[in-house]
């Protein structure tokens, strides 16, 4: 198969942001679990749908990056929730 420059260049993308989410699950799970406000994890894990789990995560600020970040990493809070829910 062959497929053209531009698909070529969204695929690779596509596999580095979540190579890069993959990598940063675990400072933002660290970053839950350290967090001082025991509740709000309390609450991710009672919430029964993904969203408002990721929703937690965002405005907890555990998938927000430090690097001059402001804003929380959308992938990033979705497959953090993700994983403190089977914690």
């Amino acid at each position: 198969g062959w497929s053209t420059p531009g698909t070529a260049q969204q695929m690779a993308k596509s596999q580095s942001d979540a190579a890069v989410v993959a990598a940063l699950v675990p400072f933002c799970v660290a970053k839950a679990e350290h967090d001082p406000d025991g509740a709000r994890l309390t609450k991710l894990r009672g919430e029964t749908s993904g969203w408002d789990r990721a929703q937690v995560v965002r405005e907890s600020g555990w998938a927000t990056l430090t690097s001059g970040g402001t804003s929380p990493d959308y992938a990033l809070a979705e497959a953090c929730s993700d994983k403190l829910k089977t914690l």
